[in-house]
């Protein structure tokens, strides 16, 4: 009898939410949070120093699965996101950013794929971008999405994005974000993950991604470029060591640099 409720608790899901004045669009990714049909959740809010309302509208939550904690200091996204993760209790952890939304039944689905593939630690999904500059709204992958051993092919065409993603909080043992980088984090840390673990995937999408102006990594091209250099450089020698190729990615600097360069001339 003690056994089979053992089997039945949901395992608490930490939810990790950086800000950095996101009064704006924090409202409605609290309510695809507190709208989740999955409810054994804990969100962590790392306040970044806002100089908006963000703590004020947090603040009138009463929630008490929403934890708030406030940065000392102006820190990068990445030196944020590995201080929200420690004070993570759950066994499992999600990030949603401010200005990004979950459907309904995100952690279900993933606790549950999780539960049944208990080989595996991580999944994501696909998602859907809301383009508030373009007025659009699409699914951003139409092909079949990678799962398993996808090293090579997220080296061929990277394809995860964070907001989509659950795994077990116990990986953070082996790996944390590197705080070098301001935009390339989500995709060195994954990767590199992924050269020890495989990683499923649910193929219908659990989130959307926000386009708008403020977008970081949409305006900071020449940041980028520079981040993509300092990895491969970085990292050359250990893939090759692994047997992947990052001739994709160098393929994929070549391409930024000529947009950078057309951008830079007006063209």
């Amino acid at each position: 009898m003690l056994k089979r409720r053992k089997k039945n608790i949901k395992p608490l899901v930490s939810i990790i939410m950086n800000c950095h004045n996101g009064e704006e669009f924090v409202r409605q990714s609290l309510k695809s949070i507190k709208q989740q049909t999955y409810n054994n959740w804990e969100l962590i809010f790392w306040d970044n120093k806002s100089t908006d309302n963000s703590k004020k509208i947090i603040k009138s939550y009463s929630d008490r699965r929403i934890r708030y904690f406030r940065s000392k200091k102006f820190l990068n996204l990445y030196s944020a996101r590995n201080l929200a993760i420690k004070k993570a209790k759950g066994k499992y952890i999600s990030f949603l950013d401010v200005d990004d939304l979950w459907k309904k039944n995100k952690l279900e689905k993933q606790v549950s794929y999780l539960k049944k593939n208990n080989d595996l630690k991580i999944v994501y999904s696909n998602f859907t971008t809301i383009d508030e500059v373009k007025n659009k709204k699409y699914i951003y992958h139409k092909n079949l999405l990678p799962s398993g051993h996808i090293t090579q092919k997220l080296l061929n065409n990277y394809q995860i994005g964070i907001l989509t993603i659950m795994l077990e909080k116990k990986l953070f043992d082996y790996r944390k974000f590197n705080n070098a980088y301001n935009i390339i984090g989500d995709f060195d840390f994954f990767l590199s993950l992924s050269t020890k673990y495989k990683i499923g995937c649910i193929q219908e999408y659990l989130a959307s991604y926000r386009i708008h102006n403020s977008n970081y990594s949409q305006n900071k091209l020449d940041d980028y470029i520079k981040e993509i250099k300092n990895w491969i450089s970085q990292n050359q020698k250990r893939m090759n060591k692994l047997s992947f190729s990052i001739n994709p990615i160098k393929r994929m600097l070549i391409r930024l640099k000529i947009k950078y360069y057309l951008k830079f001339l007006g063209a």
